[in-house]
Protein backbone atom coordinates (compact mmCIF):
# COMPACT_ATOMS: atom_id res chain seq x y z
CA UNK A 1 0.00 0.00 0.00
CA UNK A 2 1.55 3.33 -0.98
CA UNK A 3 1.99 5.73 2.34
CA UNK A 4 -0.83 7.98 2.94
CA UNK A 5 0.04 11.72 1.78
CA UNK A 6 -1.29 13.75 4.68
CA UNK A 7 -4.00 16.86 4.07
CA UNK A 8 -1.79 19.96 3.00
CA UNK A 9 0.91 17.82 1.23
CA UNK A 10 1.84 17.63 -2.41
CA UNK A 11 1.16 13.79 -4.25
CA UNK A 12 3.14 14.01 -7.89
CA UNK A 13 0.84 13.15 -10.05
CA UNK A 14 1.99 9.91 -12.33
CA UNK A 15 3.24 10.47 -15.92
CA UNK A 16 1.34 8.94 -18.63
CA UNK A 17 3.20 7.18 -21.52
CA UNK A 18 2.22 10.34 -24.18
CA UNK A 19 4.44 12.47 -20.88
CA UNK A 20 7.09 10.07 -21.09
CA UNK A 21 7.80 10.23 -24.70
CA UNK A 22 7.39 13.45 -25.33
CA UNK A 23 9.64 14.81 -22.49
CA UNK A 24 12.45 12.03 -23.76
CA UNK A 25 12.40 13.11 -27.60
CA UNK A 26 12.36 16.45 -26.66
CA UNK A 27 15.60 16.17 -24.80
CA UNK A 28 16.80 13.93 -27.47
CA UNK A 29 16.62 16.75 -29.99
CA UNK A 30 18.07 19.17 -27.39
CA UNK A 31 20.79 17.53 -25.97
CA UNK A 32 23.46 18.25 -28.03
CA UNK A 33 22.61 21.81 -28.07
CA UNK A 34 22.61 22.30 -24.29
CA UNK A 35 26.13 23.17 -22.17
CA UNK A 36 27.06 21.26 -19.50
CA UNK A 37 26.21 22.27 -16.34
CA UNK A 38 27.95 21.51 -12.58
CA UNK A 39 26.24 19.42 -10.75
CA UNK A 40 23.55 21.28 -8.47
CA UNK A 41 24.72 22.22 -5.05
CA UNK A 42 23.56 20.68 -1.83
CA UNK A 43 20.98 22.63 -0.51
CA UNK A 44 22.16 24.48 2.66
CA UNK A 45 20.87 23.08 6.05
CA UNK A 46 19.32 25.59 7.83
CA UNK A 47 20.14 27.16 11.10
CA UNK A 48 17.90 26.18 13.46
CA UNK A 49 16.60 22.30 13.79
CA UNK A 50 14.61 22.58 17.05
CA UNK A 51 12.66 25.73 18.85
CA UNK A 52 11.81 25.67 22.10
CA UNK A 53 8.74 28.21 22.82
CA UNK A 54 8.35 29.45 26.23
CA UNK A 55 4.52 31.42 26.39
CA UNK A 56 3.59 33.71 29.48
CA UNK A 57 -0.11 33.83 29.61
CA UNK A 58 -1.72 36.95 30.92
CA UNK A 59 1.14 39.58 29.30
CA UNK A 60 4.67 40.04 31.08
CA UNK A 61 4.95 43.76 32.50
CA UNK A 62 8.06 44.90 30.32
CA UNK A 63 8.79 48.05 32.50
CA UNK A 64 9.12 45.98 35.69
CA UNK A 65 11.17 43.18 34.06
CA UNK A 66 13.15 43.64 30.76
CA UNK A 67 12.52 47.86 30.28
CA UNK A 68 12.99 49.62 33.36
CA UNK A 69 12.59 53.38 33.05
CA UNK A 70 14.16 54.39 36.33
CA UNK A 71 14.22 57.48 35.73
CA UNK A 72 10.08 58.13 34.65
CA UNK A 73 8.00 59.57 37.31
CA UNK A 74 6.83 57.83 39.97
CA UNK A 75 3.38 56.43 38.54
CA UNK A 76 5.31 54.65 35.86
CA UNK A 77 8.80 53.23 37.20
CA UNK A 78 9.13 50.03 38.47
CA UNK A 79 9.25 49.39 42.61
CA UNK A 80 12.11 47.03 41.19
CA UNK A 81 15.42 48.23 41.19
CA UNK A 82 17.73 48.16 37.66
CA UNK A 83 20.70 45.83 37.70
CA UNK A 84 23.29 45.62 34.76
CA UNK A 85 23.45 42.78 32.60
CA UNK A 86 26.00 40.96 30.55
CA UNK A 87 25.43 43.37 27.68
CA UNK A 88 27.19 46.76 28.14
CA UNK A 89 24.51 49.75 28.74
CA UNK A 90 21.67 47.10 29.16
CA UNK A 91 19.51 47.30 32.00
CA UNK A 92 16.96 44.66 33.40
CA UNK A 93 15.23 44.48 36.79
CA UNK A 94 16.68 42.96 40.16
CA UNK A 95 13.70 40.47 39.11
CA UNK A 96 15.56 39.23 36.11
CA UNK A 97 19.33 39.01 37.77
CA UNK A 98 19.89 35.34 36.48
CA UNK A 99 18.79 36.25 32.91
CA UNK A 100 20.78 39.51 33.18
CA UNK A 101 24.05 37.35 33.32
CA UNK A 102 22.98 35.38 30.31
CA UNK A 103 22.64 38.49 28.03
CA UNK A 104 25.01 37.84 25.71
CA UNK A 105 23.80 34.93 24.84
CA UNK A 106 20.59 36.53 24.16
CA UNK A 107 18.64 38.79 21.64
CA UNK A 108 16.37 41.62 23.44
CA UNK A 109 13.47 42.36 21.06
CA UNK A 110 12.18 45.88 23.21
CA UNK A 111 10.20 47.10 20.99
CA UNK A 112 7.30 44.46 19.98
CA UNK A 113 4.10 45.92 19.17
CA UNK A 114 0.20 45.15 17.53
CA UNK A 115 -3.05 46.37 18.21
CA UNK A 116 -4.59 43.32 20.15
CA UNK A 117 -5.20 44.55 23.99
CA UNK A 118 -7.60 41.53 24.85
CA UNK A 119 -5.99 38.15 25.95
CA UNK A 120 -7.64 36.09 23.26
CA UNK A 121 -6.95 38.65 20.37
CA UNK A 122 -3.39 39.37 21.78
CA UNK A 123 -2.83 35.44 22.22
CA UNK A 124 -3.66 34.60 18.89
CA UNK A 125 -1.44 37.51 17.32
CA UNK A 126 1.48 35.80 19.16
CA UNK A 127 1.11 32.34 18.54
CA UNK A 128 0.05 32.75 15.00
CA UNK A 129 1.73 36.13 13.14
CA UNK A 130 -1.88 36.50 12.22
CA UNK A 131 -4.36 39.20 13.64
CA UNK A 132 -7.62 36.70 14.70
CA UNK A 133 -9.89 36.68 11.87
CA UNK A 134 -13.66 35.15 12.02
CA UNK A 135 -13.30 33.94 8.65
CA UNK A 136 -10.78 31.31 9.21
CA UNK A 137 -8.36 30.06 12.18
CA UNK A 138 -4.67 30.21 11.28
CA UNK A 139 -2.45 27.67 12.84
CA UNK A 140 0.03 27.88 15.83
CA UNK A 141 3.58 27.88 14.87
CA UNK A 142 3.90 24.45 16.23
CA UNK A 143 1.47 22.99 13.68
CA UNK A 144 3.00 25.22 10.84
CA UNK A 145 6.72 23.77 12.00
CA UNK A 146 4.80 19.67 11.75
CA UNK A 147 3.34 20.26 8.80
CA UNK A 148 6.15 21.70 6.75
CA UNK A 149 9.28 19.89 8.65
CA UNK A 150 7.31 16.79 10.16
CA UNK A 151 9.36 14.30 12.26
CA UNK A 152 13.29 13.35 12.84
CA UNK A 153 12.62 11.12 15.26
CA UNK A 154 10.71 8.52 17.15
CA UNK A 155 8.98 11.73 18.88
CA UNK A 156 6.58 13.36 17.97
CA UNK A 157 7.21 17.00 15.96
CA UNK A 158 5.36 19.09 18.09
CA UNK A 159 4.85 19.24 21.64
CA UNK A 160 3.36 20.69 24.48
CA UNK A 161 4.19 21.35 28.28
CA UNK A 162 1.97 20.79 29.99
CA UNK A 163 -0.99 20.88 27.68
CA UNK A 164 -2.10 22.57 24.52
CA UNK A 165 -5.76 24.28 26.01
CA UNK A 166 -4.75 27.63 24.31
CA UNK A 167 -6.95 27.05 21.13
CA UNK A 168 -3.74 28.96 19.14
CA UNK A 169 -1.41 26.13 19.87
CA UNK A 170 -3.94 24.12 17.29
CA UNK A 171 -3.68 22.96 13.77
CA UNK A 172 -6.26 25.76 12.58
CA UNK A 173 -7.03 25.32 8.66
CA UNK A 174 -4.15 22.72 8.67
CA UNK A 175 -5.24 18.60 9.24
CA UNK A 176 -5.73 17.37 12.82
CA UNK A 177 -2.98 15.33 11.78
CA UNK A 178 -0.14 18.21 13.09
CA UNK A 179 -1.75 19.00 16.31
CA UNK A 180 0.68 18.95 19.73
CA UNK A 181 1.20 15.48 21.61
CA UNK A 182 0.16 17.18 25.19
CA UNK A 183 2.56 15.89 28.09
CA UNK A 184 -0.51 16.13 30.22
CA UNK A 185 1.21 16.17 33.83
CA UNK A 186 4.21 18.44 35.80
CA UNK A 187 7.39 16.70 35.67
CA UNK A 188 8.05 18.55 38.89
CA UNK A 189 5.81 15.59 40.34
CA UNK A 190 7.53 12.59 41.96
CA UNK A 191 5.12 10.10 40.17
CA UNK A 192 5.51 12.26 36.67
CA UNK A 193 5.10 9.80 33.73
CA UNK A 194 3.80 10.48 30.42
CA UNK A 195 0.59 8.28 30.25
CA UNK A 196 0.41 5.42 27.25
CA UNK A 197 4.00 5.68 27.09
CA UNK A 198 4.27 1.72 27.68
CA UNK A 199 2.19 -1.02 26.44
CA UNK A 200 -1.19 -1.86 28.84
CA UNK A 201 -0.34 -4.54 32.01
CA UNK A 202 -1.04 -7.60 30.83
CA UNK A 203 -0.58 -7.55 27.12
CA UNK A 204 1.88 -9.61 25.95
CA UNK A 205 4.24 -8.13 22.40
CA UNK A 206 2.61 -11.13 20.35
CA UNK A 207 -0.89 -9.48 21.48
CA UNK A 208 -0.49 -5.89 21.21
CA UNK A 209 0.80 -6.63 17.19
CA UNK A 210 -2.24 -8.68 16.69
CA UNK A 211 -4.06 -5.93 17.40
CA UNK A 212 -1.79 -3.56 15.05
CA UNK A 213 -2.19 -5.79 12.28
CA UNK A 214 -6.17 -5.63 13.06
CA UNK A 215 -6.37 -1.90 13.20
CA UNK A 216 -4.72 -2.00 9.59
CA UNK A 217 -6.63 -3.78 8.09
CA UNK A 218 -9.87 -1.82 9.16
CA UNK A 219 -8.50 1.38 8.11
CA UNK A 220 -7.58 -0.08 5.17
CA UNK A 221 -11.26 -0.59 4.18
CA UNK A 222 -12.15 3.17 3.57
CA UNK A 223 -12.33 4.36 0.33
CA UNK A 224 -12.15 7.97 1.24
CA UNK A 225 -9.05 9.33 2.34
CA UNK A 226 -10.76 12.04 4.86
CA UNK A 227 -9.15 14.15 7.29
CA UNK A 228 -10.71 12.42 9.87
CA UNK A 229 -9.37 9.28 8.58
CA UNK A 230 -5.78 10.39 7.81
CA UNK A 231 -5.39 12.18 11.32
CA UNK A 232 -6.18 9.19 12.93
CA UNK A 233 -4.00 7.02 11.38
CA UNK A 234 -1.24 9.74 12.44
CA UNK A 235 -1.85 9.37 15.54
CA UNK A 236 -1.88 5.97 16.00
CA UNK A 237 1.10 5.81 14.11
CA UNK A 238 3.07 8.22 16.47
CA UNK A 239 1.73 6.17 19.32
CA UNK A 240 2.83 2.75 17.90
CA UNK A 241 6.57 4.68 17.62
CA UNK A 242 6.44 6.19 21.14
CA UNK A 243 5.57 2.63 22.61
CA UNK A 244 8.25 0.44 20.45
CA UNK A 245 10.96 3.41 20.83
CA UNK A 246 13.28 2.69 23.99
CA UNK A 247 14.63 6.67 23.25
CA UNK A 248 10.89 8.23 22.92
CA UNK A 249 10.46 7.04 26.34
CA UNK A 250 13.87 7.76 28.12
CA UNK A 251 13.55 11.48 26.04
CA UNK A 252 10.09 11.81 28.93
CA UNK A 253 12.24 10.29 31.76
CA UNK A 254 13.20 13.24 33.49
CA UNK A 255 13.69 11.47 36.75
CA UNK A 256 17.32 10.20 35.33
CA UNK A 257 18.57 13.46 35.19
CA UNK A 258 21.18 13.97 37.70
CA UNK A 259 19.98 16.49 40.73
CA UNK A 260 22.73 18.93 40.10
CA UNK A 261 20.51 19.63 36.93
CA UNK A 262 17.40 19.75 38.09
CA UNK A 263 18.55 21.92 40.82
CA UNK A 264 20.14 24.42 38.36
CA UNK A 265 16.53 24.68 36.92
CA UNK A 266 14.69 24.73 39.98
CA UNK A 267 12.40 22.43 41.42
CA UNK A 268 9.31 24.05 40.38
CA UNK A 269 6.71 23.56 37.67
CA UNK A 270 8.01 26.30 35.15
CA UNK A 271 11.74 25.18 36.08
CA UNK A 272 11.02 21.83 35.66
CA UNK A 273 9.02 22.10 32.44
CA UNK A 274 12.39 23.58 30.47
CA UNK A 275 13.75 20.63 31.92
CA UNK A 276 11.65 18.72 29.84
CA UNK A 277 11.80 20.20 26.92
CA UNK A 278 15.63 20.46 26.65
CA UNK A 279 15.69 17.15 27.02
CA UNK A 280 13.00 16.27 24.06
CA UNK A 281 14.55 18.90 21.54
CA UNK A 282 17.94 16.96 22.63
CA UNK A 283 16.12 13.38 21.63
CA UNK A 284 14.26 14.48 18.12
CA UNK A 285 11.62 16.79 19.27
CA UNK A 286 11.55 19.48 16.21
CA UNK A 287 9.11 22.45 17.88
CA UNK A 288 8.00 21.98 22.11
CA UNK A 289 6.18 24.94 23.48
CA UNK A 290 6.10 25.39 27.23
CA UNK A 291 3.09 27.68 29.02
CA UNK A 292 3.18 29.00 32.11
CA UNK A 293 0.12 31.31 33.76
CA UNK A 294 -0.13 33.94 35.76
CA UNK A 295 1.12 37.10 34.78
CA UNK A 296 -2.15 39.73 34.14
CA UNK A 297 -1.18 41.55 37.07
CA UNK A 298 -4.39 44.25 37.18
CA UNK A 299 -3.80 45.03 40.86
CA UNK A 300 -0.19 44.76 43.15
CA UNK A 301 1.82 44.15 40.18
CA UNK A 302 5.50 44.09 41.94
CA UNK A 303 3.52 41.18 44.54
CA UNK A 304 2.28 39.70 41.48
CA UNK A 305 5.34 39.40 39.91
CA UNK A 306 7.95 38.80 42.64
CA UNK A 307 5.75 35.45 43.57
CA UNK A 308 6.35 34.40 39.86
CA UNK A 309 9.59 36.03 38.31
CA UNK A 310 11.80 34.07 40.49
CA UNK A 311 10.88 30.75 38.91
CA UNK A 312 10.67 31.72 35.44
CA UNK A 313 14.10 33.61 35.97
CA UNK A 314 15.98 31.11 37.07
CA UNK A 315 14.82 28.45 34.76
CA UNK A 316 14.99 30.67 31.32
CA UNK A 317 18.95 31.05 32.57
CA UNK A 318 19.36 27.85 33.71
CA UNK A 319 18.05 26.71 30.02
CA UNK A 320 20.00 28.88 28.02
CA UNK A 321 23.64 27.76 29.88
CA UNK A 322 22.10 24.32 29.43
CA UNK A 323 21.67 24.16 25.99
CA UNK A 324 24.87 25.63 25.33
CA UNK A 325 27.02 23.83 27.96
CA UNK A 326 25.54 20.74 26.01
CA UNK A 327 25.84 21.66 22.52
CA UNK A 328 22.49 22.47 21.61
CA UNK A 329 22.00 26.43 21.77
CA UNK A 330 23.56 26.56 18.47
CA UNK A 331 20.89 24.22 16.99
CA UNK A 332 18.18 25.19 18.93
CA UNK A 333 16.40 28.70 19.07
CA UNK A 334 14.75 29.74 22.39
CA UNK A 335 11.91 32.07 22.47
CA UNK A 336 10.32 33.84 25.47
CA UNK A 337 6.76 35.58 24.44
CA UNK A 338 4.00 36.70 26.16
CA UNK A 339 0.78 38.30 24.47
CA UNK A 340 1.46 42.21 25.69
CA UNK A 341 2.70 44.09 27.43
CA UNK A 342 1.16 46.11 30.40
CA UNK A 343 0.23 49.64 31.02
CA UNK A 344 3.20 52.32 31.84
CA UNK A 345 0.94 54.27 34.52
CA UNK A 346 0.50 52.49 37.29
CA UNK A 347 -3.52 51.99 37.85
CA UNK A 348 -5.04 52.73 41.15
CA UNK A 349 -4.58 49.40 42.31
CA UNK A 350 -1.16 49.43 41.95
CA UNK A 351 -1.15 47.31 38.89
CA UNK A 352 -0.91 47.59 35.06
CA UNK A 353 -3.72 47.11 32.69
CA UNK A 354 -3.14 45.23 28.72
CA UNK A 355 -0.83 47.24 26.37
CA UNK A 356 0.07 45.73 23.23
CA UNK A 357 1.64 49.06 21.76
CA UNK A 358 5.31 47.88 23.43
CA UNK A 359 6.75 44.96 24.89
CA UNK A 360 9.96 42.98 24.95
CA UNK A 361 10.43 39.79 23.36
CA UNK A 362 13.70 37.50 24.16
CA UNK A 363 15.23 34.91 21.78
CA UNK A 364 18.89 32.93 21.75
CA UNK A 365 20.69 30.30 19.70
CA UNK A 366 19.32 28.92 16.70
CA UNK A 367 21.38 30.87 14.37
CA UNK A 368 20.73 34.09 16.04
CA UNK A 369 23.61 36.81 16.78
CA UNK A 370 24.57 36.99 20.56
CA UNK A 371 24.45 40.23 22.68
CA UNK A 372 22.18 41.98 20.88
CA UNK A 373 19.71 44.40 21.39
CA UNK A 374 17.09 45.64 18.92
CA UNK A 375 14.64 48.06 19.22
CA UNK A 376 13.81 51.28 22.03
CA UNK A 377 10.79 52.16 23.80
CA UNK A 378 10.47 56.05 24.40
CA UNK A 379 11.32 57.41 28.21
CA UNK A 380 7.69 55.69 29.65
CA UNK A 381 7.76 52.60 28.11
CA UNK A 382 4.44 53.50 26.04
CA UNK A 383 5.69 53.40 22.35
CA UNK A 384 8.23 52.09 19.90
CA UNK A 385 11.10 54.78 19.61
CA UNK A 386 13.14 52.64 17.50
CA UNK A 387 12.83 49.49 15.43
CA UNK A 388 9.44 48.45 16.27
CA UNK A 389 8.55 44.59 15.47
CA UNK A 390 5.20 43.35 14.81
CA UNK A 391 4.20 39.20 15.47
CA UNK A 392 4.45 38.81 11.73
CA UNK A 393 7.93 39.98 12.24
CA UNK A 394 8.79 37.27 14.28
CA UNK A 395 7.00 34.94 12.73
CA UNK A 396 9.15 35.43 9.16
CA UNK A 397 12.33 35.19 11.21
CA UNK A 398 11.70 32.23 13.28
CA UNK A 399 10.51 30.23 9.83
CA UNK A 400 12.80 31.48 8.28
CA UNK A 401 16.14 30.19 10.74
CA UNK A 402 14.03 26.64 10.76
CA UNK A 403 14.64 26.52 6.63
CA UNK A 404 10.61 27.08 6.25
CA UNK A 405 10.16 29.73 3.46
CA UNK A 406 7.45 32.58 5.27
CA UNK A 407 6.77 33.60 1.84
CA UNK A 408 5.11 29.68 0.91
CA UNK A 409 1.96 29.04 0.71
CA UNK A 410 -0.44 26.53 2.44
CA UNK A 411 -3.91 25.23 1.49
CA UNK A 412 -6.78 25.72 3.62
CA UNK A 413 -10.31 24.13 3.34
CA UNK A 414 -11.88 24.66 -0.27
CA UNK A 415 -8.59 24.85 -1.95
CA UNK A 416 -8.10 28.40 -0.94
CA UNK A 417 -4.42 29.16 -0.78
CA UNK A 418 -2.77 30.92 2.39
CA UNK A 419 0.23 32.45 3.41
CA UNK A 420 2.21 31.31 6.27
CA UNK A 421 3.15 34.65 6.85
CA UNK A 422 1.63 37.87 5.73
CA UNK A 423 3.29 40.77 5.72
CA UNK A 424 6.49 40.37 8.05
CA UNK A 425 9.74 40.58 7.20
CA UNK A 426 12.62 38.60 8.43
CA UNK A 427 14.94 40.14 10.86
CA UNK A 428 18.10 40.70 9.44
CA UNK A 429 19.41 42.82 12.05
CA UNK A 430 19.26 40.35 14.63
CA UNK A 431 20.73 37.19 12.45
CA UNK A 432 24.07 35.87 12.73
Amino acid sequence: MPDPVLPGARRPEAPTRRDFLRTTVAFGAGALALPVLPPRTARRSPPADAVIQIFLQGGLSHIDTFDPKPDAPVDVRSSFRPVATAIEGLQFTDLCRRTADVADRLVVLRAVTHTEAAHERGTSNMLTGYRPSPAIHYPGFGAVVAHELGPRSDLPSYVCIPDARIPDLGTGYLSSAYGPFSVGGEPVERDFEVRDLTPPKGVADERLARRRRMLEELDGGYSTRADAVVATEAFYEQAFRLVDSEAAREAFAIAEEPDRVREAYGRTRFGQRLLLARRLVAAGARCVVVTASGFDHHDEVARGLRARMPEVDRGFAALIADLESTGLLDRTLVLLTTEFGRTPKLNRDRGRDHWPRAFTVLAAGGGLKRGVVLGATDASGAEPEDAPVTPADLAATWFTQLGIDPTRRLMSPGDRPIDIVRGGRVLREIVA
